[in-house]
């Protein structure tokens, strides 16, 4: 969590912050961003609203850490099952349970979701949802690398972004439609990687 500079830090602290942000994440994927006001959190977390302007400096911060709170949710299992997968066929496979997302009136779907439109509605989310992207990128880049070490950086950054972007465009298509068929799309990426027809 990000503290405000001047602020002290101390473990009341920082665990308020965590509440706080545990209370609007909560509030994001039930409600979405029009439910994520000061008095809403404030009473999820059972706190003061003035607390929440003394932690984030405002309703806009808050927003902003709970989008980051929310961004590690959603991108982080993901990307962290890309990187630990030994090649591109077990990456795949662990794409297969990670991309059967909850039906579109779940929580964890409505979070994706809401992140989309925060980005999309506010230019300082849109910011750092941009520079989380940007990071699992060049980590997913730096993970092909281990693998293909005679590829060339662009290489390598073309297809860490091909990746990435297959990836949130099978979600957002499952989001929608629940009956896509995701396994036919990853074993069809499966082919491909190995040049079969």
């Amino acid at each position: 969590m990000t503290n405000l500079a001047g602020r002290p830090n101390s473990p009341r602290g920082d665990r308020r912050r965590r509440e706080l942000v545990d209370a609007g994440t909560a509030l994001l994927s039930l409600e979405g961003w029009p439910g994520v006001s000061t008095r809403a959190v404030a009473e999820r977390a059972g706190t003061n609203p003035g607390l929440i302007h003394y932690h984030f400096g405002g309703l806009a911060g808050l927003h902003a850490a709970i989008f980051r709170h929310a961004v590690d949710l959603i991108v982080g299992p993901m990307v962290a099952e890309l990187l630990a997968a030994p090649d591109e066929r077990a990456a795949l496979e662990a794409m297969r349970g990670l991309l059967v997302p909850a039906p579109a009136g779940e929580p964890g779907s409505r979070l994706a979701a809401e992140l989309i439109v925060g980005a999309m509605r506010d230019p300082a989310l849109g910011a750092v949802l941009r520079e989380e992207l940007r990071l699992a990128r060049e980590r997913i880049a730096d993970r092909l690398a281990a693998l293909h070490p005679d590829w060339p950086r662009g290489r390598l950054s073309g297809a860490a972004t091909l990746i990435t972007a297959a990836i949130d465009g099978v979600m957002l298509h499952y989001m929608i439609d629940g009956e896509l068929p995701v396994g036919d799309a990853l074993s069809a990426a499966a082919d491909l990687l190995e040049g079969r027809s």
